[in-house]
């Protein structure tokens, strides 16, 4: 019974902020088309809706400019005073960045092999190809090899020539590495 009651409640928890969400829209609508509909032409309802859409996005657009950046602006100057802290958050953050944002750091999945004299090689993601500002000759990347049933890893310099491209999404290798193997790839 306990179970129920819990399932019961974790829904409310994800119904309840989407149908205020809805509730909300459909309630400006009304209230917008009740203001703009006497001076509009029957066939131009519609139009509540474009202007709907402009408020939401200018109240997006302030609350960024108004809430937002002052907070990131203190956060910012918060850690410039603790350059241990800053140097921990600006690594999990381009970390995370590298999975859900705009810098993609794992999007090119390689076998390297580690020894000359053996047929063993370990996966990892090429991270970096341009390594000019390390004053690191061009024939070399950085490779990031993530441990199995683990989130960290290793960062190496790999010769090119060590490197094998893998045909499958880097999404899918991960899991695999992570698994330990055991995760299937799907296509």
């Amino acid at each position: 019974m306990n179970k129920i009651k819990n399932y019961f409640f974790k829904g409310l928890l994800y119904f309840v902020p989407i149908a205020v969400l809805i509730w909300v829209i459909v309630k400006s609508y009304i209230l917008l088309n009740s203001i703009i509909g006497k001076f509009l032409p029957e066939n131009f309802q519609f139009l509540g809706i474009i202007i709907l859409t402009f408020l939401i996005t200018i109240i997006g657009y302030l609350g960024n400019l108004i809430i937002e950046s002052p907070i990131n602006a203190f956060f910012n100057k918060f850690l410039a005073k603790a350059p241990l802290l800053k140097t921990i958050y600006s690594s999990i953050k381009d970390l995370m960045s590298t999975f859900i944002g705009n810098k993609r750091g794992f999007k090119h999945a390689v076998f390297v092999k580690i020894f000359d004299n053996s047929s063993v090689e370990r996966i990892g993601f090429i991270t970096n190809d341009d390594l000019e500002a390390l004053n690191i000759n061009n024939d070399r990347v950085l490779v990031y090899m993530p441990h199995s049933y683990n989130f960290s890893g290793n960062l190496f310099v790999v010769k090119r020539k060590n490197i094998t491209p893998i045909d499958a999404p880097s999404s899918e290798i991960m899991k695999l590495i992570v698994s330990g193997g055991v995760a299937e790839i799907e296509n």
